[in-house]
């Protein structure tokens, strides 16, 4: 059992399991009921995804100096109670379920999927 860390929209993994969109806003131009037979996501969870405010002054993402602040807020805005529990029941699950978490973004080293991958795998997080 494990979580997979996915780009939304790519081709399913065979035991990928359920694909968890963590993303502020939905994806746009897809009617709802498409969302998981276009590989969008199963369940919508943005508890884990940048704030509107952080998206707002960082997206995109074009330099080095940007990541490292949009990093260094991302991780403050993980240290929220509500984001802690999120991310240790993820953890949790992981020992008992397939599932992917997932976002848009092209690059994962520089999307917040990669700082996600890392806080999950303090926790102890089972990571394919």
């Amino acid at each position: 059992m494990a979580i997979r860390i996915v780009r939304l929209g790519s081709i399913r993994e065979h035991d990928e399991g359920l694909r968890i969109g963590t993303v502020r806003r939905p994806p746009r131009g897809v009617r709802k009921e498409a969302y998981a037979s276009k590989n969008m996501y199963d369940v919508w969870f943005p508890n884990l995804s940048p704030s509107e405010a952080l998206l707002k002054e960082a997206f995109p993402v074009a330099d080095d100096k940007t990541w490292r602040t949009f990093k260094r807020r991302f991780l403050a805005e993980m240290k929220s109670s509500e984001a802690k529990r999120d991310l240790d029941l993820l953890a949790a699950l992981s020992h008992h379920a397939n599932f992917s978490l997932g976002c848009y973004c092209e690059d994962e080293s520089r999307c917040h999927r990669s700082i996600l991958r890392a806080l999950l795998e303090t926790r102890g997080a089972e990571i394919k």
